[in-house]
């Protein structure tokens, strides 16, 4: 039986007030048997390319945690559903939890979907951890305080970073400004945080267009054309999915890249699709928490892309190091939670209560979790460049940037915008 959101929430709020201690919605946790830790995961349209980095990063994990007798003697086994639309993906959580009765769940790339979820989650009182989508609309935070819920990163911080190094590299030499970017939320905030730090830094400019495809949207030619007559200097472009390699190969075919500057905080979520065809050099391109060729990999970082080059054919994006961060750091707080009560197992609380200020190492970098259960992690972006051994773009190794989201995102409680106006920026 398929449940709206409505109906979902009020079978949680009515199962818990019928409930004599709280908690409810959350397994008992056992000290025997298997970990169960629920996925959601998209492995099909515009997101897929995320959701299979993400997924097989999950896996790769597992198996070397487990052959290292999983987290606190328990091993693991995963339970993996699709997310989907909002509707759809809250059933299957609930699934996770009240059926399958999983211990923590982790997963969740649209902000969409994350903003619809969030408020169930904190309903179950079911620990989850999410890879991307945030519970924010807009940069606006309508899940004040969670409790259970884990956030990956302010979405914005790809674009905070890639407008510091147009401003960095480029100063003086682009005035046009133009921007194509997804209609939602996400797409909306990341040109308008290129703007707000354009004003900041009091660079001279003009937006001479701003073209708005809907999500999903493969033919882009009208966009083109509208780019190619307004005559940029330079495109800010924060699309992600599938339509950004689309968008490039029209851009090139109408000469639009030729001699523009471009932004692109987010296309390292496609980026071997990025091909050298019709992709240029010298772009900023963000791969953000995880670059796959990083030239400073540690060996765990070069370990897990051998694998995966090996298992997929393919080479990981970002979604990789939020999904190996969420599990990594959700073991080390068990363990530690765990090794604070002499070794038995620990509550949601106790669990809970050990990723506040826990630091790990990801695949990309160091990672940590704020008070406000918002992730810090490492991003790495830079300038591309034909001068490799595949045939899409890679980074310039001598162009490659790193910072610190604690530097890129927004502190507890503080206004986005009015953050951008005051934060001490290292550029």
């Amino acid at each position: 039986m398929r449940l709206s959101r409505r109906r979902v929430l009020k079978s949680l709020a009515a199962t818990g007030a019928a409930a004599a201690s709280p908690g409810v919605f959350m397994p008992a946790l056992a000290q025997t048997g298997p970990l169960k830790i629920g996925i959601l995961a998209p492995r099909t349209g515009i997101a897929a390319s995320a959701g299979i980095s993400g997924l097989a990063a999950t896996e790769w994990a597992v198996e070397k945690f487990n052959a290292g007798g999983g987290i606190a003697g328990r091993k693991i086994q995963l339970v993996v559903e699709e997310e989907t639309s909002p509707k759809d993906t809250i059933e299957r959580f609930q699934k996770l939890v009240q059926q399958e009765k999983v211990e923590c769940v982790m997963g969740i790339v649209s902000t969409g979907v994350g903003l619809a979820l969030g408020p169930v989650v904190e309903e179950a009182r079911a620990l989850t951890i999410y890879w991307d989508g945030t519970t924010q609309d807009g940069v606006d935070e309508k899940l004040l305080n969670p409790k259970y819920l884990f956030r990956s990163t302010d979405n914005e911080c790809e674009a905070v970073m890639s407008s510091l190094l147009a401003i960095k590299h480029w100063k003086g030499q682009f005035k046009r400004i133009a921007g194509i970017n997804p209609d939602y939320s996400y797409g909306r905030n990341n040109m308008a945080a290129f703007i707000a730090l354009l004003k900041r830094f009091d660079i001279e400019h003009e937006v001479v267009t701003e073209q708005w495809p809907k999500v999903g949207t493969m033919e882009l030619t009208s966009h083109v054309a509208a780019l190619k007559a307004a005559n940029p200097d330079l495109i800010f472009s924060s699309l992600l999915f599938a339509d950004l390699p689309v968008f490039m190969k029209q851009a090139h075919a109408a000469d639009l890249t030729k001699g523009t500057k471009l932004v692109f905080p987010a296309a390292g979520w496609q980026h071997t699709l990025m091909k050298k065809d019709f992709t240029p050099e010298g772009m900023i391109f963000g791969h953000n928490t995880l670059y796959f060729d990083n030239p400073q990999a540690t060996p765990m970082q070069k370990e897990f892309v051998a694998w995966y080059a090996e298992k997929q054919k393919d080479y990981p994006n970002w979604e990789a190091d939020r999904a190996y961060f969420a599990i990594a750091s959700y073991k080390e707080a068990v363990e530690k939670a765990s090794k604070a009560k002499s070794g038995q197992w620990p509550g949601v609380d106790d669990v809970i209560g050990a990723m506040h200020g826990l630091s790990v190492e990801s695949l990309g970098g160091k990672g940590g979790w704020r008070k406000d259960n918002i992730a810090d992690q490492t991003f790495v972006q830079g300038f591309s460049t034909h001068n490799n051994k595949y045939d899409f773009v890679t980074l310039d190794p001598a162009k490659i940037e790193t910072m610190y989201s604690a530097d890129l995102q927004k502190p507890p409680g503080a206004k986005f915008w009015d953050w951008l106006k005051t934060a001490q920026f290292k550029i």
